[in-house]
């Protein structure tokens, strides 16, 4: 009787365990959820300050990303098709290779001449784990 008695508080004990492991790894996925969600957000709302901006996507590519310390880094190039000098702020979207969101910041890049490309550098808000891809979401010419 003891022996079982000791056997089932085992399991009952790790049962607990494991489900309290699960309760915390489900904690911590809520709180990273809420911070990327605020990064998205903030970011978002600094696009919304342009006034006047017209859609300009077609006229920005991201580079492939790196690491620069603990940031991930691209290169973001904007190409200036119109007939006089422009400026860009550009949202810069950081996913893993499933398409997760990780990350997001706002760019700019100032004074582009007529015709010409100028490059600029999305870096990262905070370390990112795994290979992340850097996508243009939003980019206005002002």
């Amino acid at each position: 009787m003891r022996r079982t008695t000791g056997i089932a508080l085992t399991a009952a004990t790790l049962l607990v365990l494991f489900t309290g492991c699960d309760n915390t790894k489900e904690k911590t996925g809520e709180i990273v959820s809420s911070a990327t969600a605020a990064i998205a957000s903030a970011a978002q709302d600094k696009m919304n300050e342009i006034k006047g901006g017209v859609n300009a996507k077609g006229d920005v590519k991201a580079g492939p990303t790196s690491t620069d310390g603990d940031r991930t880094v691209a290169e973001i190039t904007a190409t200036n098709p119109k007939d006089k000098k422009a400026d860009y702020t550009i949202l810069v979207n950081f996913r893993d290779a499933d398409g997760n969101f990780l990350d997001a910041v706002v760019l700019n890049i100032n004074d582009v001449e007529p015709g010409k490309s100028k490059t600029g550098t999305a870096r990262s808000n905070r370390t990112l784990s795994g290979e992340a891809e850097a996508e243009i979401s939003q980019a206005l010419r002002h």
